[in-house]
């Protein structure tokens, strides 16, 4: 039949039918910079690229990042879920500010002659700030109390730290620094891993976006590209469940905010007195 019959029928205009859409420059723009985003980090999706592209396309909504997230075929596969037994789940409590709680927990890696690498995870359970990370040949006892009176310099000290039954958290040495300093020791109990749970997500973000993602040659590569992951995942990487922003603009703007109502409460406390 003819093109006018055709059109009619469908419900379409001839001008639509001759004249196929074109892609804006922006949004040209805009799939270049998701299939960009999507490659270097791979695990991420369409709502964390959203997140991302926010200060550069202000206007562009989370629907148009899925559309073309999906158009670019960028889905990231879910990994199947490891069916375990039924188990009583002890809750988590949450910290109300920042420096409350500090947990801590070993990832294990390699370097590609096979020699193997210990990395020492340090993360607040409140910002979710990654605190510090280590990286070397083999971590004591003696080793994580000088990380963590190094971090204290810059941050202060916590008021409890959460780990596993570990020699090098059990050792009379971190007890004895634990102690002096006044600082609650929480011990998980042996074999439920999940009663610091926290520190195992921050863990398995760690894998897949850092150690996964590079082959180590040196010591000293491991902690550069570590060292510049964990400011990546502090200043730039929004985190879900704190509003989705960086965790170090969170810990700003939290401490900004006690400090001003600090400052309402104290002229009041004056009057009183």
């Amino acid at each position: 039949m003819s093109e006018r019959h055709a059109c009619r029928l469908v419900g379409l205009s001839r001008d639509s039918y001759r004249h196929a859409p074109v892609a804006s420059a922006q949004t040209a723009a805009l799939k270049t910079k998701i299939v960009e985003i999507a490659h270097t980090r791979r695990r991420f999706g369409y709502r964390r690229v959203h997140d991302l592209l926010r200060p550069d396309f202000p206007g562009v909504n989370h629907k148009r990042v899925y559309r073309l997230y999906t158009e670019a075929n960028l889905t990231v596969r879910k990994r199947k879920k490891v069916r375990r037994p039924p188990a009583e789940r002890t809750p988590l409590n949450i910290a109300t500010q920042v420096n409350e709680v500090w947990r801590m927990d070993f990832v294990s890696d390699s370097l590609a002659n096979g020699r193997r690498l210990k990395c020492l995870t340090v993360a607040d359970d409140f910002s979710r700030e990654a605190v510090d990370i280590a990286v070397d040949y083999g971590i004591s006892g003696q080793y994580v109390i000088r990380l963590l009176d190094q971090a204290a310099r810059f941050r202060g000290y916590p008021a409890a730290v959460r780990t596993d039954n570990g020699p090098e958290f059990t050792s009379r040495a971190f007890i004895a620094w634990a102690q002096s300093h006044g600082i609650r020791h929480i011990l998980i109990e042996p074999g439920r891993p999940m009663q610091n749970g926290y520190i195992e997500s921050f863990n398995g973000r760690f894998r897949d976006e850092c150690l996964n993602e590079h082959w180590f040659q040196t010591l000293h590569q491991a902690r550069k590209e570590i060292a510049a992951w964990r400011l990546d995942y502090n200043e730039v990487r929004p985190h879900g469940s704190i509003g989705r922003m960086p965790p170090a603009r969170f810990a700003e703007q939290h401490c900004r905010h006690a400090g001003n109502a600090a400052q309402q409460i104290t002229p009041a406390n004056n009057e009183i007195q």
